[in-house]
């Protein structure tokens, strides 16, 4: 390390000797110093600050002695470098020594590995190859288990698809099955590659335990379809999980909904009894045979239940099969509640029968009718044409209704044509008129409140019509075939009002009333044509020319000329009255008188003046 020397201090220079402000080598050096910044002059303060450390007296001594103090400073610090220095070689000299150590063994280790090696090369290239080998058995034992997770079965899963016979079927059925199946298909692939062999082995085995599966799956959905034999039904999801899965078996699914509807057919027959006779439990609703002295609520409480049951086996085969997917499901479930309803028909013909050949009465075979085919209409609704045994059923006791219901009303018709009863004193209908319009207005009353379809409803009116009124008027007009024309026209008009009066009040009924008003018309009938009104205004002519002629000889003896004048005017506000009446009705364009004017050629009020 160099030594450090203090600086030189410029010689002063001699007082009194004049010095130039440029020469002086002091002023440019104190002038240097003080343009000299320390601030930015690092070294110099780091200088500064080293001296500050042991130049702490400024006097003339320590200034005197302050080179002699740096120099020995700066021997003091080489000399403690350089021992501190010696210290570090001595430390690497050691660590070359065990380096060059190292070194040694190292060369020796590696001689000894080649030599090492040398002697295990083959067992290195043994053991490369063994790995090699490890790898590829490896890889094949990893292709194996996929292959057997994804083409062969469990045991646990073989152990539920050939369960014993009294072993429950579980969902994990099931999705074995499910598995079976996925494996049978997937197999297709191999049978496009080289391993056909494997893929025709594979899918024989699968397809045999299929058929084991769907015979042990057959084999419990018939015996749980044979326990479904109570009133009330309750599908299991198993069950439905079980038909949803036979349905890829079409026999063995059209077998099994066999024994579904045979079971549930001996439920529904024997509920049918049981709601007959002995009624719900504890006795409510009581028995339908206690209502059988009330026709129409006995059919109708057995159609009720008749319809409440189609309903609710419609609703069981539908939560049976609500998973099954394939075509024609719809038909299946009708065909089935056809085969369970079968049953009933037999039981339900006998009761209706008995009722409808007792002939209770026209109005209520009606109504017996109406309701039979309101619940044929209602039941078919539900289940279709498909429960073809029970509609016709139904339907034919409709028919057999309605056919001695038309016999009851033709029986009443032909006895009133059989005995025609005389006009009463007043004209008014007769008794027979009056109870057949009550019969008829019953009838009509019935239907209207009647549930059939608005059509078929329509239809059987008119045949109801034509039934009674044809008949009716019939008998009026041989009724009042014995009455004078004045009195027979009235006795007409008061049976056709009659007729009018009782058909306004039901719908259906224009048509037959624009009929009554076409026979109603004075024109047609008889002794009330044209011609005969002709010949009869003759006669009225003669009267008006001289109408004393016609008086009572009666009135000559009379004692009371006020009453003899009271009874002819009377008389001849009568006539004038009735001809003021026949007038109207002549002129009136719906009694279709031709030229009205050429057979009444009088006014009223000319009449009136003509005997006034």
């Amino acid at each position: 390390m160099a030594d450090t020397a203090a600086p030189q201090l410029p010689a002063l220079p001699s007082p009194g000797l004049p010095t130039a402000p440029g020469s002086n080598p002091l002023s440019r050096k104190l002038n240097k110093i003080l343009e000299t910044r320390l601030e930015n002059d690092k070294e110099m303060l780091e200088a500064l600050k080293a001296l500050s450390t042991f130049f702490v007296e400024n006097s003339l001594r320590t200034r005197r002695n302050l080179r002699g103090d740096i120099e020995r400073r700066s021997l003091a610090i080489n000399e403690e470098f350089v021992h501190i220095f010696k210290q570090v070689k001595e430390e690497l000299e050691s660590i070359n020594e065990d380096v060059q150590a190292m070194s040694s063994c190292c060369e020796d280790m590696s001689s000894r590995l080649k030599a090492a090696k040398e002697q295990t090369q083959d067992l290195i290239v043994k053991t490369t190859k063994l790995q090699a080998e490890n790898q590829r058995l490896e890889m094949k034992a990893q292709v194996a288990d996929a292959f057997i997770a994804k083409f062969q079965l469990t045991p646990d899963e073989m152990n539920l698809l050939r369960g014993t016979k009294d072993e429950p079927i579980t969902e994990d059925f099931f999705k074995a099955l499910g598995r079976v199946k996925q494996i049978h298909d997937d197999v297709k692939i191999l049978l496009r590659t080289n391993q056909q062999r494997a893929g025709l082995e594979i899918m024989e085995q699968m397809a045999l335990l299929q058929e084991t599966s769907y015979e042990r799956l057959y084999r419990w959905t018939q015996n749980e379809c044979r326990t479904l034999t109570q009133e009330s039904c309750d599908i299991s999801p198993v069950l439905t999980q079980a038909m949803e899965a036979l349905k890829d078996r079409p026999v063995l699914y059209k077998y099994t909904l066999d024994e579904f509807g045979t079971a549930r057919r001996s439920a529904v027959v024997r509920g049918f009894i049981d709601a007959l006779t002995r009624g719900g439990l504890g006795g409510t609703p009581r028995p339908i045979e206690m209502h059988s002295h009330d026709p129409l609520r006995y059919i109708g409480d057995m159609l009720a239940w008749l319809h409440q049951a189609t309903a609710s086996e419609k609703e069981h085969l539908e939560a049976m099969l609500k998973l099954v997917t394939i075509e024609g499901v719809e038909e299946n479930i009708q065909e089935v509640v056809g085969h369970i309803t079968e049953g009933v028909c037999r039981p339900l013909k006998v009761r209706i029968e008995q009722v409808i050949v007792a002939e209770p009465g026209a109005v209520l075979l009606y109504k017996i009718s109406n309701l039979l085919k309101f619940y044929h209409h209602t039941i078919s609704g539900i289940v279709g044409n498909s429960a073809a045994t029970l509609l016709t059923t139904v339907e034919e006791m409709h028919l057999l209704s309605k056919k001695i219901f038309f016999n009851s009303l033709s029986l009443h018709a032909s006895k009133l044509m059989d005995k025609v009863e005389l006009p009463p004193p007043d004209l008014g209908p007769s008794s027979a008129l009056n109870q057949t319009l009550n019969l008829l207005r019953e009838v009509l009353a019935s239907h209207d409140s009647s549930v059939v379809p608005l059509d078929a409803r329509q239809a059987d009116f008119v045949q109801v019509l034509s039934c009674v009124l044809d008949p009716l008027l019939q008998m009026c007009t041989m009724s009042a075939s014995n009455l004078g024309t004045a009195d027979m026209a009235t006795f007409m008009v008061n049976s056709l009002y009659m007729m009018r009066t009782t058909l306004a009040l039901f719908e259906f009924t224009d048509k037959r009333l624009e009929m009554l008003q076409f026979q109603g018309p004075l024109s047609s009938l008889p002794n009330m044509d044209s011609v005969s009104l002709k010949v009869a205004m003759a006669q009225f002519d003669r009267y008006l020319s001289a109408p004393d002629s016609l008086l009572m000889a009666q009135l000559n003896f009379l004692l009371s000329a006020t009453v003899k004048e009271q009874i002819i005017k009377q008389s001849t506000e009568l006539v004038c009255r009735a001809y003021s009446e026949l007038y109207a009705a002549v002129m009136d364009p719906s009694n279709e008188y031709k030229d009205p004017e050429t057979i009444l050629h009088r006014s009223p009020h000319q009449v009136q003046a003509l005997l006034s």
